[in-house]
């Protein structure tokens, strides 16, 4: 009987002792930050304070100051959000179709990496595949989220350009249109412009394109075709570009006389990928392969958001993590992502193989501008979403909200604690503000965790977590840095 009794007394401590660990553990402080949660914000209106883009549409090129293939240089930019195109509807309405771009370019991000993967081998550079409805090419989907100002051909005329690091080709709408969307400015016109050239079929540049065919008069066609069914196609040709004062050529570009689907408002696109065609290779000596952008709150901020090429681009301060590549796809910005913390805890079921590129190209973590809400792979989501809800268990839940499984009902609240996140990039820790992480999803004060869980094994880090940082791309360093308060 004593040797029972020992055994109860000492399963008996045993299990005290388990239970005051757990709830020491349990119990332990979540480090805290303040949000003061604000409402949706009102549709932003478009003003330039540029006051050179006011003055006219026309500028001629002997009022610019050129810039050689063996000058360097630095020009800044500002950035508006596409709603600014659409400044009559309602804040949800808008919330609802920046919920519906996403889905779709995400999908179609993982449809192209996957397509991508399963090449073998990869497309050979210069390879041209012909034209075909089911090519995805360059961005993966039809359009970014921010846009800017900039002149193109000689007199310059200014257009709004979409923005986007998931994308290569540049291209603006042309005329004569066979078919050509809505946009706020005039269709640019070839013919009107001293700086415009076709490009031959046997060129490098034509060799370039994923998808490239020949005219009657043997000059190169291109074709882009989008997962959301977009398509722009038309004249591959070289342009000059002019940022305010400063002009930039010649750059290979589409001249699209045929585009048709999502693009709604921008005159085209500037691709800001990693590929041969995109602007910051095409430009590489002029810009040093260095370029930022700082993307604004719009709901916490009235500065604008921001784009910086150059050796101006990369700020004092910012932490870098080296760039990866993937071998398949040279398009997207892939990075290393260790681990994440919640409350000052890093999350022990998040590893950094749960974010590892393999050798062909599966999985991985990429920083996308054109992505507003980042998707983490199912696991990591759900580790960090789990621990994200016990640290903000002093908050009233709210019912699920379209991709958003884990919402608050802040209505009535000026202020309110939420747990930290910390992001850990290897080389860069990126701790995130909570307007980051916990935004506004309606006008009745509802707020949700701004991350996603996705099937694919591949990683998206979106602009919605990117707010207020400078982010700079220094291709020449290959590395991407991250520099909080960086829109001063």
């Amino acid at each position: 009987m004593g040797g029972k009794s020992d055994n109860n007394l000492l399963f008996s401590s045993f299990t005290i002792l388990l239970l005051v660990s757990f709830s020491a553990a349990f119990s332990s402080p979540f480090e805290l930050q303040t949000l003061l949660p604000r409402p949706l914000p009102s549709p932003p209106t478009l003003s330039w304070h540029d006051s050179e883009l006011e003055s006219s549409s026309l500028e001629e090129t002997s009022q610019l100051d050129p810039v050689t293939s063996n000058t360097t240089l630095q020009v800044q930019l500002e950035l508006h959000h596409v709603d600014a195109l659409s400044s009559e509807d309602t804040p949800e309405l808008l919330f609802d179709l920046r919920l519906q771009r996403d889905a779709l370019r995400s999908e179609t991000i993982y449809s192209l990496v996957s397509k991508a993967v399963a090449q073998n081998p990869p497309r050979a550079a210069g390879r041209r595949s012909g034209f075909s409805s089911s090519i995805i090419s360059g961005l993966a989907q039809g359009s970014g989220e921010y846009f800017t100002r900039l002149g193109v051909g000689t007199p310059a005329r200014n257009l709004y350009m979409v923005l986007d690091t998931g994308s290569d080709v540049v291209w603006v709408q042309c005329s004569p249109c066979k078919k050509c969307y809505s946009q706020s400015d005039p269709i640019f016109d070839p013919t009107k412009s001293r700086s415009f050239a076709g490009i031959p079929c046997g060129s490098a540049l034509c060799r370039s394109l994923d998808a490239s065919g020949c005219s009657r008069r043997r000059m190169c066609l291109y074709q882009v075709s989008y997962g959301d069914g977009s398509v722009t196609f038309g004249d591959f040709s070289t342009e000059t570009l002019s940022f305010r004062r400063t002009s930039v050529g010649p750059v290979a570009l589409g001249c699209g006389h045929d585009n048709e689907g999502l693009f709604v408002g921008a005159a085209g696109l500037l691709g800001l990928g990693r590929g041969r065609l995109s602007f910051p290779s095409q430009t590489a000596s002029r810009f040093n392969r260095k370029f930022s952008y700082c993307l604004v709150d719009r709901s916490a901020s009235s500065k604008p958001s921001s784009l910086i090429f150059g050796d101006a681009a990369i700020p004092r301060g910012a932490l870098f993590t080296p760039l990866l590549t993937n071998p398949k796809l040279d398009t997207f910005y892939y990075v290393e992502l260790l681990g994440i913390s919640v409350g000052g805890t890093r999350v022990p079921k998040i590893t950094p193989s749960l974010f590892t590129m393999d050798q062909e190209g599966n999985g991985g973590v990429i920083i996308d501008s054109g992505t507003s809400v980042t998707r983490l792979n199912q696991p990591a989501y759900i580790a960090m979403r789990d621990a994200f809800r016990v640290g903000a268990r002093n908050l009233k839940r709210a019912p699920d909200f379209s991709l958003f499984d884990t919402c608050f009902d802040l209505s009535g609240q000026t202020s309110v604690k939420v747990p930290t996140v910390v992001l850990y990039f290897r080389g860069a820790d990126v701790s995130l503000p909570a307007t980051n992480y916990l935004i506004p999803v309606d006008s009745s004060g509802t707020f949700c965790f701004a991350f996603a869980g996705t099937m694919s094994g591949m990683t998206i880090i979106g602009n919605i977590q990117q707010q207020g940082f400078r982010v700079a791309y220094d291709l020449a360093g290959s590395r991407v840095g991250f520099a909080p308060r960086g829109c001063a």
